[in-house]
């Protein structure tokens, strides 16, 4: 490729490139995933998409470096997660977007560094575990 590219030929190319990338549906270097497409350097996953070095993930898409979590998208760096999206260096969180940092959280928004939160407001241990048990039966999602 030339060092003089104009934005169309730019333009273009790059367009190329997303929809060969959006094509890609092999895995690489991965061990027993089950109904999975695109992922690299991941073991025990099923139905999964764009996994990245993921571990037992099952219904996720576009999570890298994660373990035990199910239903989740964009998820990096996280473990037991469910039905998240666009969390990192989390575990046990549940029905949560954009956390960070965070441990045992129940439906929060946006929090980073927090434990033991539902709804982003905090919770004594024992109460967390108990209004959580019971809302996983009632929303299904045990």
């Amino acid at each position: 490729m030339s060092d003089a590219i104009d934005a169309r030929t730019f333009e273009s190319r790059y367009r190329e490139l997303v929809s060969d990338f959006a094509k890609e549906r092999g895995n690489t270097a991965c061990v027993e995933c089950e109904r999975c497409q695109g992922c690299t350097n991941s073991t025990f996953c099923k139905d999964s998409e764009r996994l990245l070095r993921c571990h037992f993930c099952v219904r996720c898409q576009g999570c890298t470096d994660s373990a035990h979590c199910r239903n989740s998208r964009g998820v990096i760096g996280c473990q037991h997660c469910v039905e998240c999206e666009n969390c990192a260096s989390s575990s046990y969180l549940v029905r949560c977007v954009g956390l960070s940092g965070s441990t045992y959280c129940f439906g929060c928004v946006g929090l980073s560094n927090k434990d033991f939160h539902i709804l982003n407001e905090p919770f004594p241990r024992r109460e967390y575990f108990a209004i959580t048990s019971r809302l996983m039966k009632e929303l299904r999602l045990g």
